[in-house]
């Protein structure tokens, strides 16, 4: 597990880059899936992830394990992070902390173009499903999710490749970078920006 790789503040600019689009509250479990089916478009588009959360296997499907912490405010938040974006969670659903702080692309500072262009993806496929359509879909679609049982499971970074048709040797190059990527994040304090 790459503890190292997570942008707290790329990970709430995703969440608030797809409540963005929707224009009103979603469902935890919309959002959660929308989040996980973005960071796996990321990587198998440029092998590389977006947020660098660790997924998990949980009984509704695959799951950003840290931003879904964020997501139940069981984890604090730092300046700039979950909660300068998303409100605190009502029941079943999250929201903009403010609409008026996003009103245009240069408001998700933290993401880069390809992050944007995998999050419109995301979108676009994906938006108009509703919270069990995605779930069924998840759970057909994502080899790399194995039911849990009622409990969560941590879904490998090889698992997740292999799911996604990268060779082994693909495979091994990407897992490389990340754990090198993880061991700089944790010399300097944190996830260095990407260009």
């Amino acid at each position: 597990m790459l503890k190292n790789l997570f942008s707290e503040k790329k990970a709430a600019q995703c969440a608030a880059y797809f409540l963005v689009r929707a224009g009103k509250p979603l469902s935890v479990l919309k959002l959660t899936k929308l989040l996980y089916l973005a960071e796996r478009r990321s990587f198998e588009k440029f092998g590389e992830p977006m947020t660098g959360d660790n997924p998990v296997s949980m009984p509704h499907g695959p799951v950003l394990s840290t931003t879904y912490d964020h997501m139940n405010g069981a984890l604090p938040s730092a300046e700039g992070g979950w909660e300068s974006w998303i409100a605190d969670r009502e029941g079943h659903l999250l929201d903009l902390r403010s609409r008026a702080q996003v009103k245009n692309p240069d408001s998700f500072l933290e993401l880069s173009d390809a992050d944007i262009e995998v999050l419109e993806e995301t979108w676009q496929r994906f938006g108009r499903m509703d919270q069990w359509e995605l779930r069924d879909w998840t759970h057909a679609n994502c080899p790399e999710w194995h039911d849990p049982q009622g409990s969560s499971n941590p879904i490998a970074p090889e698992e997740l490749l292999a799911a996604l048709k990268f060779s082994r040797e693909q495979a091994e190059a990407i897992i490389s970078r990340m754990r090198e990527g993880d061991a700089l994040n944790r010399a300097f304090g944190g996830p260095l920006p990407k260009h």
